[in-house]
């Protein structure tokens, strides 16, 4: 059953598209049926820049243990760094 709810983030960040890279400005979360992935419903997360129109979109579709590794892993990651060594007032 398709939630029909969005959670949306603003963020910061970067991502590839099909001509290039472009800014990430916003993350949306939502449980729906898939367009490409071969299950009934799944997590889909749409990284976009929607002040650059639909083209600055990159989307995924992932299984709901998919998705639940996916934020664990990312959690891991940012434990075994320095803290603030990602943080967007971290020095370039």
């Amino acid at each position: 059953m398709c939630t029909y709810e969005t959670e949306t983030v603003d963020i910061e960040g970067a991502g590839k598209g099909a001509a290039g890279w472009f800014d990430l400005t916003r993350a949306a979360v939502y449980v729906d049926h898939p367009q490409r992935a071969p299950f009934g419903h799944t997590v889909n997360i749409d990284f976009a820049n929607p002040a650059e129109g639909p083209s600055a979109r990159v989307a995924v579709e992932l299984t709901e243990e998919a998705a639940l590794a996916l934020v664990a892993a990312i959690q891991r990651a940012i434990a075994h760094a320095p803290a603030g060594l990602a943080s967007a007032n971290a020095p370039a």
